[in-house]
């Protein structure tokens, strides 16, 4: 029996794990020499010659014939099956049993998406793109994340309709400023209008957002402990990090509240992924505190023709940690504003985070007061569980790609037979408490 069992199961955020030439071997041949290298000092190894062995596994273990078993339980990172095989993924998830599965990158970005040559930064991109498209458009239940970068709206929109021309069906955006622009300057109005004209919605993801942390805060005199990968002198997350994580998001979207992009595209989707959702009831209603308490000084605020939370409620899907209080997350900020994730292969990736998920929902449909428990409960590869209307689909719009026909961009798609991951609930009856189904968040590709 697969992981998933009898269940529908959506992963919000699995990951490929990238060989040392995956972007060297789709960069346009012009660039490869000045595109660098990739760096690994994120992760728990600072070895290509680690890296290369994996792949001779690979290999070894293809010409065996042999198929993953109990993956959920395995082992990560470049260890783990299907973490750079396209075909072993799809066995990957035969075992898991996964109807669908957003896949991201993990440390590639750090080869261009911040480098100051424009032209490797979106040659990068573009490469990125390629190569996530061809890794996914094997197998209909994998939806690839693109790369883009805010810097220069006109690239960054020809990026985005080459991605989507390339099997993309979402796209991974900095949580940061455009250069020395706000992300709701109205220079960048051309690239949320494009998110809603191809039907794709925005991600943040934890990488590549504004530094939060003061490094001054580490100068404590302790040792330096390590990283959440094990690594003595490793740059991933640590304890400090991990306290931030949310800082750049909320001020992300509240530039996106604040300066009116949800209000001029009201079709704009995104998914905040794997930054944690603890922090939402709060920041929702200080959204609305906020207005409250400036729109006599500000007339824009006063304007505002929706509730500032509203536009997240509308807009917007977090990923909760495995261990936060799930069931507290949904009552104080409603059911409206999760999505659930795991993160397979990638080294955090949890063997059974449904246990403290499922702990926190039952102590809370306890105590409950009224229908406070908006999620059904379904496996999945991290934490999440939602099922998943199949009478509710959407159809690209003629002489768009069909978005589950990655790799055919001369395809117009027909109706989807999924949702999207990141979707929008509708209550259904459990076990006697109003929960939620998992339905259609975005017209878009699934």
């Amino acid at each position: 029996m697969t992981y998933a069992a009898n269940r529908v199961c959506h992963d919000a955020d699995s990951h490929i794990m990238e060989t040392v030439d995956w972007i060297a071997r789709h960069t346009d041949p012009e660039l490869r020499d000045r595109m660098p290298p990739l760096n690994l000092s994120k992760s728990a190894t600072n070895s290509y010659e680690f890296i290369q062995q994996e792949v001779e596994k690979q290999k070894e273990r293809a010409a065996r014939g042999e198929q993953p078993s109990d993956v959920v339980h395995g082992l990560k990172g470049w260890r783990a099956p299907g973490a750079f095989d396209a075909a072993e993924r799809k066995a990957a998830l035969d075992d898991l049993g996964f109807h669908r599965q957003l896949v991201f990158s993990t440390f590639s970005a750090g080869q261009y998406l911040q480098h100051e040559d424009m032209d490797v930064r979106y040659g990068g991109v573009r490469a990125h793109n390629r190569a996530m498209g061809e890794f996914c458009a094997g197998d209909d239940r994998l939806i690839a994340v693109g790369q883009l970068s805010l810097a220069d709206p006109v690239r960054c929109v020809e990026e985005m309709k080459e991605g989507v021309r390339l099997g993309c069906g979402a796209f991974w955006i900095p949580g940061m400023p455009a250069g020395n622009k706000s992300p709701g300057h109205p220079d960048l109005d051309i690239v949320w209008q494009a998110f809603c004209d191809l039907r794709v919605p925005f991600m943040l993801h934890v990488g590549p957002n504004s530094k939060t942390k003061i490094p001054e805060y580490e100068n404590n005199g302790l040792p330096k402990p390590k990283d959440i990968t094990g690594a003595e002198d490793g740059e991933n997350l640590r304890v400090r990090d991990f306290m931030v994580l949310s800082i750049a998001p909320q001020q992300f979207l509240t530039a996106l509240v604040f300066d009116g992009v949800f209000e001029r595209f009201p079709k704009l989707r995104g998914g905040v992924i794997e930054l944690g959702a603890g922090w939402v009831p709060e920041f929702l209603r200080m959204l609305d505190l906020s207005q409250r308490i400036f729109k006599k000084g500000d007339p824009t605020l006063a304007a505002m023709p929706m509730k500032p939370s509203d536009y997240i409620r509308r807009a917007v899907k977090f990923t909760p940690f495995p261990g936060e209080d799930v069931g507290r997350i949904i009552r104080d900020a409603g059911p409206e504003a999760l999505s659930l994730l795991e993160r397979l292969p990638a080294p955090r990736g949890h063997q059974r985070p449904d246990r403290p998920l499922r702990a926190h929902l039952h102590r809370h449909q306890r105590g409950r007061q009224g229908n406070v428990l908006p999620h059904k409960l379904r496996k999945h590869d991290g934490g999440a569980r939602l099922d998943v209307d199949p009478r509710r689909r959407a159809a690209a719009p003629e002489g768009l790609p069909d978005p589950t026909r990655p790799g055919n961009p001369d395809r117009a798609g027909p109706a989807n037979t999924s949702a999207h991951p990141l979707a929008a609930l509708r209550p259904v009856p459990y076990r006697g408490t109003l929960l939620s189904r998992m339905t259609q968040h975005v017209s878009t590709r699934p």
